[in-house]
């Protein structure tokens, strides 16, 4: 999917809104224990729920190979069932020297197909070159994450005054560009955002941490927006595990709309 198809997405539906499918098969309704493949039947009926508020659906990589062969066979099920028109994420967090990139890229752009995959860049130029050469994919590049402990390394300050964050997103914007690449920046980062936004103007930033993790949607728009909006912001088990009995679809889409609602505000 490229820039153009994304942002058209945003202003159809109105919506920043990605959808994390961090299905977790110990926290899924337990009727849906029962059936052949209960992590594809709960994704499945989430999208259906969810489809007409989010542009994106960003699975956790984690949650299906925890699972053995038949998490990836649920995992390709979920990515084959996504509307074509909707942005997918591969949040697998990878990142390795060439040729082993060279096999991760290939497993999340040809072998599922994904738009998008997030990674690791503490490995440097070389581990992340493999994945800017599909076209129209995207590298998502970890910068500042939302996690608590986030910051003890990516806010370590170097020698020429910057701190590793931000050295980290010149360097790899530099490699990349507006159309290939993007950047997580964590939700509960918001007043960094706007120091993000400076060094990359033109790029996608996404933003996990709106919901559970506490991030300030406003506050991530008003800081994070650009001309083209620029933004795609995550919200995963606040919307997904709204409910755990038979109605559990329609809680998700009642706290998918109400988000796409808010964000609706400021489109």
């Amino acid at each position: 999917m490229n820039r153009a198809e994304i942002i058209d997405q945003i202003h159809k539906k109105s919506s920043l809104l990605c959808v994390g499918l961090d299905a977790d098969i110990n926290k899924i309704p337990p009727f849906l224990l029962e059936l052949e493949d209960p992590i594809f039947e709960f994704n499945k009926q989430i999208i259906d729920a969810t489809k007409d508020y989010c542009i994106a659906y960003k699975p956790n990589i984690a949650f299906y190979e925890a699972l053995g062969p038949k998490g990836w066979i649920s995992l390709q099920k979920t990515i084959d069932y996504i509307p074509n028109e909707i942005f997918t994420i591969a949040d697998a967090k990878r990142g390795d020297i060439g040729n082993t990139s060279l096999m991760y890229a290939d497993t999340f752009f040809k072998t599922y197909n994904f738009d998008a995959v997030t990674l690791a860049p503490y490995m440097g130029e070389d581990s992340l070159t493999p994945f800017l050469n599909y076209e129209n994919k995207w590298s998502i590049v970890l910068a500042l994450t939302s996690n608590e402990s986030g910051g003890d390394f990516q806010k370590l300050q170097l020698d020429n005054g910057e701190m590793l964050f931000e050295n980290i997103i010149k360097n790899i914007s530099r490699l990349g560009t507006s159309d290939n690449t993007m950047f997580v920046v964590g939700a509960t980062r918001a007043a960094d955002i706007k120091k993000v936004r400076t060094l990359v103007p033109n790029h996608f930033l996404l933003v996990p941490g709106v919901g559970e993790q506490g991030g300030d949607l406003q506050q991530v728009i008003n800081n994070g927006r650009n001309e083209d909006i620029g933004l795609i912001i995550n919200s995963s088990r606040s919307i997904i595990y709204s409910g755990n009995d038979e109605d559990f679809a329609s809680k998700a889409a009642d706290a998918a709309k109400l988000i796409q609602l808010e964000m609706s505000n400021f489109l």
